[in-house]
């Protein structure tokens, strides 16, 4: 069987004081709404066989808080596999994007379960610019990786 595979966006900020700050985002839903800690995200979403996985990124990142990121000259900070067995493949992306003004797409689950109800969801249910040691506390674990590319290039790279 072969795994699923997912591309996202870890987009990032430079901050006044030099630092920089990633972009995050909390799942949706009845199932997380209580839970913090090593449950948020890079934005992403799985693609289909023959996709572009870097054009699918900016898909889903369209997808999952309402706003488009240029990829034109993302940095591949390759693939990670989560516990579940789902590929990950993320690009990193400088943008500076406004989090009071994300919305998500949105998704149907029966709830409360065994109700016959059918309720709507947002996939996301905000997103936040976290301190690279910040979102070490609320990023799964598994996406540790990305956060440390993502810094070993910025530490080669001198600011614009």
């Amino acid at each position: 069987m072969t795994a699923k595979r997912s591309a996202g966006i870890v987009a990032y900020r430079r901050t006044p004081g030099g630092g920089v700050e990633v972009l995050l985002v909390h799942p949706g839903g009845p199932f997380w709404s209580r839970r913090d800690h090593h449950v948020w995200s890079i934005p992403k979403g799985e693609y289909a066989d023959g996709e572009d996985p870097k054009l699918a990124a900016a898909r889903e990142f369209l997808e999952e808080v309402g706003q488009s990121v240029s990829v034109d000259r993302a940095v591949d900070l390759g693939e990670i596999r989560q516990r579940g067995g789902k590929v990950v493949r993320a690009w990193a992306v400088e943008c500076d994007l406004d989090v009071t003004t994300v919305h998500s797409n949105t998704f149907r689950l029966e709830w409360p379960p065994g109700s016959g109800q059918l309720r709507e969801f947002p996939e996301i249910d905000r997103a936040t610019w976290f301190s690279p040691e910040t979102a070490r506390d609320k990023i799964v674990p598994e996406q540790f990786a990305f956060l440390d590319r993502l810094l070993d290039v910025l530490s080669r790279r001198r600011p614009p």
